[in-house]
């Protein structure tokens, strides 16, 4: 296992970690390590765009909300055929 030394953290970091420590009932250090586990799992594993989409606008898309209807394309121009 590493060994890893953080230094200059403000004092309001270190009784936040303090306190939070004695919350889950663990050291200060058993803490730290839970949280980076927690935020570097996070980021190594995103969740799909569709679920993330799904779970930032949960608040305003309810089951009442409507798509707005489809038209038909229209027909890209045909460049080759240039005077």
């Amino acid at each position: 296992m590493a060994v890893l030394t953080i230094r200059n953290v403000d004092d309001a970091i270190k009784q936040s970690l303090r306190i939070r420590a004695a919350q889950h009932g663990v050291s200060m250090e058993e803490e730290a390590r839970r949280i980076l586990r927690e935020a570097l799992v996070r980021v190594s594993q995103p969740q799909p765009l569709g679920q993330r989409l799904k779970q930032r606008f949960a608040e305003v898309a309810d089951a009442d909300f409507e798509l707005p209807s489809r038209q038909i394309s229209r027909t890209p121009p045909n460049w080759d055929d240039t005077p």
